[in-house]
């Protein structure tokens, strides 16, 4: 095998060879075009994951901030006791505001609506009042923060970017919401910054192609769906998280575009560099270039393609296939389930999960240690293997938990061939060199339900299974 790779190697460098040989006399319009490769898929792409990585290095402080606040036994007590001396709370939010050089911070108490800021009491929110939905939406929300672009209730002139945190008491009571706020002129600052260092055009625009945040120089219209030679390309920008491509302007440059989503502004940053008028010459060659590329490409491949199939398919087990058991791992479960409910639904059939966790793990793994703990899961698997179909598939999905994929099985079903599975891994030893290790399994049944996703019945699953843990382990419990 050792000498078959050097073999491979040596021939593939000998085509390089030849092919580098021919195209030498094309090697400078090659260049540039490797050069404008370069820009559209490495240069514009850095410039926009720096700038994604600034604002988010802002944002965690920001939210770092907001957490500490939410969770401050001052605030919880200071609402608790009756909100009284509002001298206390406006100190707190102007010590906040300086200490940490924001543009502002705030609290907003749910029990008597008032908007607490660092420079007194500004107002009472409503419900009837747009400008407060935002208070209205933290207050129905599950997540404990939100990150949303608005404008200063103390400044209606000045757009800010709010960290909005739930405020609860030690019983997980809700209280309020409280958070800082940042200049959106300080994500202006960072364009500019960029625009002057690399001389690109740096700009956010909305879900809906609007600009909302630009740089100096910017010119044309405020939508993108309305500029010139862009316009064709703002769907594709709004309905993908990131993307690069190439058009020409007006005067018939080319422009190299790179867009990514930031989604804690729900805005799209878009990266602009006009390619030099020199790479036209380029256009003239790249069919010649194209043709000797694709003859040398040919070559390589026929060869290439015996030497790498063997290892292509160990490179396909590894990344779908997990390394201890030869369950299927996480990353290739979604695409399993996704297919089995289509299929399902085409047959007019059920599909089920059945989560299954070994009882008193821990207490295994620390008596037998880690390698007894993987000859038990290792196992385990052999044992569900042995009880299900050959359509169905068992997945570890993290630690000694696994996740059985049962296609065309309802409820009812997979909670029969659960209890089989349950039934069988307690009578049977799993042996550990001399040992004979006896574990018991507790399991948790959930039928797709149609709409939901992979998460939302996992999370099903799981949940019976927490109950058949609480009920005494070694059970079944359904969704």
């Amino acid at each position: 095998m050792r000498q078959r790779r050097i073999l491979s190697a040596v021939i593939l460098a000998a085509l390089l060879l030849v092919g580098f040989a021919a195209t030498s006399l094309i090697s400078y319009y090659v260049a540039h075009d490797s050069l404008a490769r370069h820009v559209e898929q490495e240069t514009l792409p850095l410039t926009s994951d720096n700038i994604f990585s600034e604002i988010q290095r802002d944002l965690l402080r920001s939210t770092l901030i907001s957490s500490l606040m939410a969770h401050d036994t001052f605030v919880r007590d200071w609402t608790l006791h009756g909100e009284q001396d509002t001298g206390r709370i406006v100190r707190y939010l102007r010590q906040i505001q300086h200490k940490y050089d924001t543009t502002t911070a705030f609290f907003v108490s749910d029990k008597t609506r008032r908007y607490y800021h660092s420079t007194g009491v500004l107002k009472t929110v409503s419900a009837d009042d747009p400008r407060d939905a935002w208070y209205f939406r933290v207050r129905r929300m599950h997540k404990p923060y939100e990150i949303n672009v608005d404008y200063d209730t103390a400044d209606r002139d000045r757009l800010d970017i709010f960290v909005n945190y739930r405020v609860t008491d030690y019983d997980g009571h809700y209280l309020g919401a409280i958070g800082i706020g940042l200049s959106v002129h300080a994500v202006t600052q960072l364009i500019e910054q960029y625009q002057q260092r690399y001389g690109r055009q740096i700009y956010f625009v909305d879900r809906e192609g609007r600009v909302t945040v630009r740089g100096s120089g910017f010119d044309g219209s405020e939508r993108i769906q309305s500029r010139a030679g862009l316009g064709p390309f703002a769907t594709r920008i709004l309905a993908n998280p990131s993307t690069a491509f190439s058009y020409r302007n007006a005067g018939g440059q080319t422009v190299y575009v790179n867009s990514r989503l930031v989604p804690e502004f729900n805005w799209i940053l878009l990266v602009e560099q006009t390619a030099s008028r020199g790479e036209a010459r380029i256009q003239h060659t790249l069919i010649v270039n194209l043709l000797v590329a694709l003859a040398i490409s040919a070559l390589v491949f026929g060869l290439a393609y015996y030497t790498v199939r063997g290892y292509q398919r160990r490179l396909e087990a590894m990344a779908t296939t997990d390394k201890l058991t030869g369950a299927a791992n996480r990353q290739i479960f979604d695409l399993l389930f996704g297919q089995a409910v289509k299929t399902a639904r085409r047959r007019g059939e059920r599909t089920s999960l059945v989560a299954v966790d070994i009882d008193r793990f821990k207490a295994l793994n620390d008596t037998y240690g880690h390698q007894g703990g993987d000859v038990i899961i290792r196992a385990l698997v052999a044992t569900l293997r042995q009880q299900i179909r050959d359509t169905d598939t068992v997945c570890r999905w993290g630690g000694d938990e696994l996740l059985l994929l049962l296609s065309g099985c309802d409820l009812n079903a997979a909670h029969r061939l659960a209890e089989s599975i349950r039934e069988a891994v307690e009578r049977r030893p799993m042996h550990f060199g001399r040992e004979q290790i006896f574990v018991t399994v507790s399991l948790g049944v959930a039928e797709h339900r149609p709409g939901d996703d992979l998460e939302t019945t996992v999370r099903r699953a799981d949940d019976a299974l927490y109950r058949s843990k609480q009920l005494g382990r070694n059970r079944t419990t359904d969704a």
